[in-house]
């Protein structure tokens, strides 16, 4: 219960991440916001870390695989994320970015040896078929601008993500969480940084409070809590059973449009959450007999503080 209410945390910060990049982007650059994000969300966890006496990672391995997680998840993961917004809509990203748990379990499989069985394939189709039903309204729109270059955008952060969750469930539980989440966004924040200097001018960032607000919150909350909270779970959480509750991002979104900018939800997205629900469920329950999965696996969620 523990580990799943994390979980749902997790979730809830990614998704409240998304407002905030949007409005970031009246003060800084792409580049240079997602560069700021990575480097502040790293300093502020090995800043924690070295406070705690956390010890740092060990072993060239270990440092090769958070080379690869800090490429993955924050320099194409934020570029991803932060580009298509120039170029998509939200309703299309949100498809495209959901294709992520599903070629996590692909890659899971091979790499983790976690295997979905039949229902846990079933729960997965069920939820990335309730988020097409949530943006169903935005798919057929004619302002989808550059569809291709947004839709790259989105499936290289998506890869990139795919990628860096199999190579932090390979290390979790034999490195400090803390320590290895903020090494990564630093080196991560490297390739953003270098791209701003490139293709922008990182000195036209619009300082205001209002902007060290959205920054704080995006990097501290959206960054290092989440993936902090993230190294633990995986540590512990089979990686298909914990992605599966990535679909309750664009649900969040919903809820939060709804609760702040009095937004209406019609039929369409009350099924598609429903839907997305019921495959999270699914995602969660697979019987043994379908489904051949590591006792210790199971064992170590439960037994989770």
């Amino acid at each position: 219960m523990i580990a799943t209410s994390r979980i749902v945390l997790v979730m809830f910060l990614w998704a409240v991440c998304f407002p905030l990049i949007t409005a970031g982007f009246a003060y800084a650059s792409h580049l240079t916001f997602a560069a700021l994000r990575a480097f502040l969300a790293g300093a502020a966890l090995i800043g924690l870390g070295l406070v705690l006496g956390r010890p740092w990672p060990q072993g060239g391995r270990t440092w090769l695989t958070l080379i690869a997680v800090g490429f993955g998840a924050t320099s194409l993961g934020y570029l991803g994320m932060f580009m298509a917004s120039e170029f998509i809509l939200p309703g299309i990203a949100t498809v495209l970015a959901n294709t992520q748990p599903l070629l996590a379990a692909v890659l899971a499989g091979f790499v983790l040896q976690e295997r979905l069985g039949h229902i846990g394939w079933t729960g997965m189709g069920l939820g990335f078929g309730g988020i097409v039903l949530i943006a169903l309204p935005q798919l057929f729109t004619l302002e989808a601008g550059s569809f291709g270059l947004g839709a790259a955008y989105i499936l290289l952060a998506a890869l990139g993500i795919t990628i860096s969750n199999v190579l932090i469930r390979t290390i979790a539980g034999k490195t400090d969480p803390v320590m290895a989440m903020g090494a990564q966004l630093m080196i991560g924040g490297l390739p953003l940084l270098a791209g701003a200097f490139v293709f922008e001018d990182p000195a036209n960032v619009r300082w205001s409070l209002e902007f060290v607000m959205i920054l704080g919150a995006l990097s501290l909350f959206g960054s290092s809590l989440a993936y902090w909270l993230w190294g633990e779970i995986l540590a512990t959480t089979e990686l298909n059973r914990a992605n599966a509750f990535s679909f309750l991002i664009p649900i969040f979104g919903l809820a939060m449009g709804v609760a702040f900018f009095g937004e209406r939800l019609g039929w369409i997205e009350v099924a598609g959450i429903s839907l997305s629900l019921a495959g999270i469920a699914l995602a969660n329950r697979r019987p043994a007999a379908d489904d051949p999965m590591t006792a210790g696996a199971l064992q170590g969620e439960g037994s989770e503080p």
